[in-house]
């Protein structure tokens, strides 16, 4: 029995999945890591350098993606769906600290649905830690506003009542968020409280003084 064309076709096959993922998986990578530095630089408020950042996640994702486009079975192994996720990450993280933009959709970001709404979930996350930054700052008015934005979010999140193996484990990303909403409620109504109360005390000794005069 001769197998040697049948053995060196698997091979030629095998040769072209590995060198497809020996670069898709280093373009992965590289997008996660230019999207974690670019969240990073959207807490300082670095605009400029968090676009170039995730301009150079989105190059690393479509360099992943172009090297897998044959085959199906590694573009969707995962990685290049992390870090599709990540990209929507940094991109909806920008949205809520800038309060400003629009909500991208999906096909506007180009990721996949998945990846997408994974990436919302992450980005509740991130919107409380903004939220913790504001009331650091004394900015509680600011911070119910981005706490406005995480219940939108998260109503999107909600509905999306499908199994795990479609939306790659949502429901667990999304109980995530209901937590942190949850604790991030009640982190702004005791800033609230003694914000109240700060200005409370800030009347009654003006007009304490306003009397002495």
């Amino acid at each position: 029995m001769d197998l040697t064309g049948v053995s060196e076709d698997l091979r030629r096959r095998f040769d072209a999945r590995v060198q497809a993922r020996e670069r898709a998986l280093p373009a992965s990578r590289r997008a996660i890591r230019s999207c974690a530095n670019a969240i990073r630089a959207i807490h300082r408020g670095e605009f400029e350098l968090a676009h170039r950042l995730m301009d150079e996640a989105r190059a690393a994702i479509d360099e992943g993606l172009a090297a897998v486009a044959e085959h199906p079975d590694i573009r969707f192994a995962g990685y290049l769906q992390d870090a599709q996720k990540e990209y929507a990450e940094a991109r909806l993280t920008e949205v809520i600290v800038d309060g400003r933009r629009e909500v991208p959709t999906p096909d506007a970001l180009g990721v996949e649905d998945a990846p997408y709404l994974n990436g919302m979930a992450e980005a509740i996350g991130e919107a409380r830690r903004r939220v913790l930054d504001l009331l650091r700052e004394g900015r509680v008015d600011d911070g119910d506003a981005v706490l406005s934005a995480m219940e939108d979010l998260y109503a999107v999140l909600v509905t999306m009542d499908y199994p795990d193996a479609i939306t790659g484990n949502l429901r667990r990303s999304t109980d995530v968020a209901r937590s942190l909403i949850e604790k991030t409620r009640g982190d702004l109504a005791v800033a609230r409280v003694s914000q109240d109360l700060h200005d409370a005390l800030d009347r009654h000794r003006r007009e304490v003084l306003e009397k002495e005069d």
